[in-house]
């Protein structure tokens, strides 16, 4: 689908694990000619670098330079999603289950993430597209407070477990449900992702299909952007 903007816009979604923020957020970009970041996707890349590069410590994370030692790339076009740091490609390491584990540790950092959040604004400055989906945990709040739209994208726990297990062994399941709930606990210690701030909108899918719950995103989008504009 053609671009529907000749200006930038930015679009925040926030939303617990099991929410579906990343293929919606990514559909959704596809869909609008906006270009897809997965701000998870790089704290997940330095938890595996902290893990498997030699020299690189997760206990120096507190006060390194992490503009220096962090090669880290990530494709922004929704059909062209890639990961890398350095000349590795981890589109596929990054989603193992100890990088899973560590991930939260590595996100309390501060030094963490206040170079991500650099990160995450410098990338959406110079995306060329009309507009950028910027998906992840703290987006609404911190990281893009100003963004155009603002939305939280929501499910019960129940709901956000069967749609992570549906493709699982019942010990995998089981495994499945400990680390939702871990991760939902260790980062509502970050983050509050499961209540809009004021000026964000909530989006729960819980009784939504995936194109359901794509749809009404794209609309919420265009009917923020079209209300917006006529405020101004």
């Amino acid at each position: 689908m053609a671009n529907r903007r000749m200006t930038k816009v930015i679009v925040a979604i926030d939303g617990p694990a099991g929410s579906g923020k990343s293929s919606v957020s990514k559909a959704v970009a596809a869909e609008l000619g906006y270009s897809y970041l997965d701000t998870g996707a790089a704290y997940r890349a330095l938890t595996w670098a902290g893990q498997n590069l030699e020299g690189f410590s997760l206990e120096a994370l507190e006060s390194a330079n992490l503009e220096e030692i962090f090669d880290y790339q990530i494709g922004i076009d929704p059909s062209n999603y890639f990961v890398k740091v350095g000349a590795q490609d981890v589109t596929l390491a990054i989603r193992s289950g100890k990088v899973a584990e560590g991930v939260s540790a590595v996100a309390r950092i501060a030094n963490v993430r206040q170079y991500m959040r650099a990160l995450t604004r410098q990338i959406a400055k110079d995306t060329s597209a009309a507009g950028i989906v910027i998906e992840g945990r703290d987006i609404t709040t911190v990281v893009a407070p100003d963004a155009k739209i603002k939305i939280l994208l929501t499910a019960s726990e129940e709901v956000r477990l069967i749609r992570r297990s549906a493709e699982l062994s019942n010990a995998q399941r089981a495994d499945l449900k400990r680390q939702v709930i871990e991760r939902d606990a260790s980062d509502s210690k970050v983050v509050d992702f499961m209540t809009p701030a004021p000026g964000v909108l909530l989006v729960d899918t819980s009784d939504l299909n995936f194109e359901q719950t794509v749809q009404t995103v794209v609309s919420v989008i265009e009917s923020g952007i079209a209300n917006k504009e006529s405020n101004d």
